[in-house]
Order: C-alpha cells, then structure tokens, then sequence
C-alpha cells in the first residue's frame, strides 16, 4: 500500500514486470545484504514519486528476480511474484498476527507444548487454524471440546480474531 503499483503482469503471465518509477532490490533480510538474481530475499524499494517518496523501503515480501527478459518484449526487471514474508508476521482478515501473540497463547495453556499458526483461505475468507502438539494426545482428544473452547477463547482475547484449533502428537 505504501508504494502503489510496484509491477504489472503482461500477457505472457511470466513474472512480475517492475514498474519504470520504482527502483527493486532483493536483499537477505535482516542484513540488506544484495542476494544473486535468481535467490529469494526481502523486496527493498525506491520511489521517487513527488507525494510520497520512498529511499530503500523494506516491504517485508519476499520474491526474487527472474532473470532474463520477459517473452511478452519488456526488458525491465521481473519479479517472481509474492512468495511470502521476511518475518514471520501474516496478516488475516486484514489485521496482523505476530509470532509473540502465539507464543502468548501458548503460555496460557500448559498442555500445548508446540504450536503452529496455519491460514489459509475458503473461497474469499481468511481461516487461521492453530495447530497444537499437545503431551498426550488422547487426552486432548478426550477433553478436546473444552480445551478447544478455551485456546479459542485465547486466540480471540490476543489476537482479536477467531480461529479454529487442532491437536497434534508432539
């Protein structure tokens, strides 16, 4: 949002092809070390637009540059498109969800040993689901409508959204 437009896709659907005004680098994150062309890294991005110009801002989105140019004619570097996030904070439903929030929620349940947060989309909504691995598994199993009742009412006290819960073997 910050930048606007950063690229476009052209009718050979090859990539991202990065917008004149915008300069890209792809950097190692947390180093802004330059990677090689072709290594996924953090999109760093210069605009010098008259309204709001940004020097090397760090978008927190990986991609990497496809070498080459693109079949369509266009000579100007292309992206690979979104492949995830240099930290590990997702956005659902539009709001952000932080690895802290997680390990909070841990912290209030001490049969869930491990947790991994898991979103993924059902036709145009955002479902995160927290997975658990949990000491005894068929004991959650056992008592899982309650424990799934009560890390649920967690989830949506920390990170003021539902989620559903799952349980996992450790």
């Amino acid at each position: 949002a910050d930048l606007g437009n950063l690229g476009y896709e052209s009718p050979a659907r090859e990539g991202l092809i990065v917008d004149e005004g915008v300069f890209v680098e792809i950097v190692r994150p947390g180093t802004n070390d330059p990677v090689p062309n072709g290594e996924v890294g953090e999109i760093v991005a210069t605009c010098f637009r008259h309204e709001y110009p940004l020097i090397r801002f760090g978008t927190g989105d990986l991609s990497r540059i496809i070498p080459g140019a693109s079949p369509c004619g266009r000579t100007n570097t292309r992206l690979q498109g979104w492949m995830g996030r240099a930290d590990q904070t997702t956005k659902v439903k539009g709001m952000f969800v932080h690895p802290a929030q997680i390990g909070k929620i841990v912290a209030r349940h001490p049969e869930v040993l491990k947790a991994r947060l898991v979103v993924d989309r059902e036709g145009a909504t955002d479902v995160m689901t927290l997975s658990c691995e949990v000491n005894d598994l068929n004991m959650a199993v056992v008592g899982s409508k309650r424990l799934v009742e009560e890390i649920a009412a967690t989830i949506q006290a920390v990170c003021k959204l539902r989620g559903e819960v799952s349980f996992a073997a450790p």
